[in-house]
């Protein structure tokens, strides 16, 4: 095998290998879709340099948690689901969709680039959880979804937020469009789901920049949820959200967006965020 001409090396200083660009996955909640990132998605086009658009309009919001039963399951089918792409991944999960990419990045941290947990949890849920939601099923089962969902309003959004009707009825329509089935199969999932607040010390930040993002009024899933998973990923980056409640996503999408880019400016070599 010959060895490179003066030729070939200046070809190829001429135009080095780049790196292959990266999948940014965005992951919702239970019982929500595309539509809870779809503010967000749209603030950070408005905000993006052009060298972030590629990665934006590539940009993928899964929804494995309304076809697998349990959280690995989940994890399984999205990385099967993006095995064709060649660059590593970059997700971005809500809620239930945090807790999915948690055991993404358990399963192959070598796919992962970088991660976001925005209102999540990597605790399993209490027995007084389990209960609650084996009662809620019932009732969904019972075709009393919207009686729960209405019931559960003020753990969802901030205090001042709560009171927003157009706010609360766009919830209310994403959520019922999921229907009393997917809100049993996916409360089932996240009811059985283990403790995987020992395997986030495995999380190497220096390959897998992570951020977790908390509203200051969570009440689904506390601060103090959000802030030990910042504490267990050494060298997590942490930051409350004021003004926000668990929906952080719908309640203060540019908020959101604009931390989204600038973390993923300093992740993301050669991506340089305005705004």
């Amino acid at each position: 095998m010959r060895g490179m001409s003066d030729a070939d090396v200046s070809a190829a200083a001429a135009h080095p290998m780049q790196p292959t660009p990266p999948t940014l996955v965005f992951l919702p909640g239970l019982a929500n879709d595309a539509e809870v990132w779809a503010d967000v998605r749209a603030e950070l086009r408005r905000i993006a340099p052009p060298a972030l658009v590629p990665l934006l309009d590539a940009a993928l919001v899964v929804d494995v948690h309304t076809r697998c039963p349990t959280l690995p399951a989940m994890a399984e089918a999205l990385l099967a689901e993006t095995a064709e792409r060649a660059g590593p991944l970059v997700l971005v999960g809500h809620s239930m969709g945090g807790m999915v990419a948690q055991h993404v990045v358990r399963q192959a941290p070598a796919r992962v680039a970088a991660l976001a947990l925005l209102a999540t949890s990597a605790r399993a849920d209490t027995p007084e959880l389990v209960k609650l939601r084996t009662e809620a099923c019932a009732l969904f089962a019972a075709g009393r979804a919207d009686e729960v969902l209405r019931a559960n309003v003020p753990f969802a959004f901030h205090p001042e937020r709560a009171s927003d009707a157009a706010l609360v009825e766009r919830y209310f329509a994403i959520v019922q469009r999921a229907g009393a089935a997917q809100l049993i199969a996916q409360n089932r999932a996240v009811m059985a789901r283990e403790d995987i607040r020992p395997h986030l010390g495995a999380i190497d930040t220096w390959r897998c920049p992570t951020l977790v993002l908390c509203g200051e009024a969570d009440l689904l899933t506390p601060p103090e949820v959000s802030r030990e998973i910042a504490e267990a990923v050494r060298g997590a980056e942490f930051e409350l959200l004021p003004g926000c409640g668990h929906m952080l996503t719908l309640e203060q999408p540019a908020a959101v967006a604009r931390r989204l880019a600038a973390w993923l400016a300093r992740v993301l070599p050669g991506v340089v965020c305005a705004g």
